[in-house]
C-alpha cells in the first residue's frame, strides 16, 4: 500500500459515502432502513450536545442560544431549540429553499433528544471527566452527522439558511456560516447561555469530527465509493 492510500485512508472524508440506505430520488419517500439510520443519527447528534451542555463547560453556538433563551423564558432547552429551528425554517421561504424529510426529523428529534438527554445523562463535577464528556460529545455530534448526511434526506434548517443565503447573494459559504454563528453565540452569551473550552472545542474539532464521522460510516456500511459532495454538505464548517 503506498503513502498516498494510507493517507487517504487516515485523513478525514470530504464526500459523503455511497450507503446501502441512501434514499434516491425524493425527500419524502424512503425505506424504513433509511429512516431507522436518520433518526439514530439525529439522536445520536442531539446526545452529543446534551453531553456538552452537562459538562458545563461550553455549548456550540446554537445551543447556547437556545440555552440563553431557555434561561430568560423558563422553557425547557429542547423545546427552545426545536422553536429556533421553527424560526430558521421560516427564514428559508424568501430564500425558496426546499425542506426534506431529513429537514423537519432534524429540527424535532435532535430537539427532542437534547431535552431528554441533558436529564439522563450524568453532570460529573472533577474537570477530567467533564472534559471528558466534551470530547465524547463531539464525536457523538460527527458520527450523528455521518450517519444523518448519508440518508440524502434533505440539510438540516441551519444549512439550508447558510446554503440559501449563499445561491441569493454570491457570498462564499465560509464567511456566511462564520457570521451566522457569531452573532448567534453573542446573542446566546448575552442571554446567559454557557460560553467557555467546550465551546471553543467544539469550533475547533467539529469539522474534522464529521469528517471522520463520514468515514467511519462509510467503512462500517461497506462502502467503497463516494458520491459527489452536494451543495448541502458535507463541509468542515457545516452544523446539522
Amino acid at each position: 500500500m503506498s503513502i498516498g492510500e494510507v493517507w487517504r485512508r487516515i485523513i478525514p472524508s470530504r464526500t459523503i459515502p455511497i450507503t446501502r440506505w441512501r434514499s434516491e430520488g425524493s425527500r419524502w419517500r424512503t425505506e424504513p432502513s433509511t429512516f431507522v439510520v436518520l433518526i439514530l443519527g439525529l439522536w445520536l447528534f442531539g446526545t452529543g450536545e446534551a453531553l456538552l451542555v452537562d459538562s458545563g463547560l461550553g455549548n456550540a453556538p446554537w445551543t447556547v442560544f437556545a440555552q440563553g433563551i431557555s434561561i430568560r423564558t423558563g422553557i425547557g432547552i429542547g423545546v427552545a431549540t426545536f422553536l429556533t429551528s421553527v424560526v430558521v425554517l421560516l427564514l428559508w421561504i424568501p430564500l425558496r429553499e426546499r425542506p426534506g424529510m431529513g429537514t423537519i426529523a432534524n429540527a424535532v428529534v435532535i430537539a427532542t433528544a437534547l431535552q431528554v438527554m441533558v436529564w439522563v445523562l450524568p453532570k460529573p463535577e472533577g474537570l477530567g471527566w467533564r472534559l471528558l464528556q466534551v470530547a465524547i460529545g463531539i464525536i457523538c455530534v460527527g458520527i450523528g452527522s455521518g450517519l444523518y448526511l448519508t440518508t440524502n434526506l434533505g440539510p438540516g434548517p441551519r444549512d439550508g439558511l447558510m446554503t440559501g443565503i449563499h445561491e441569493r447573494t454570491g457570498i462564499a459559504v465560509t464567511p456566511i456560516r462564520l457570521s451566522i454563528e457569531v452573532v448567534v453565540l453573542g446573542a446566546g452569551w448575552l442571554l446567559g447561555g454557557t460560553v467557555g473550552i467546550g465551546t471553543l472545542a467544539f469550533a475547533l474539532l467539529i469539522g474534522p469530527s464529521v469528517g471522520y464521522g463520514l468515514r467511519f460510516v462509510g467503512w462500517a456500511a461497506g462502502s467503497r465509493t463516494t458520491a459527489a459532495e452536494p451543495r448541502d454538505g458535507p463541509r468542515p464548517e457545516l452544523e446539522a
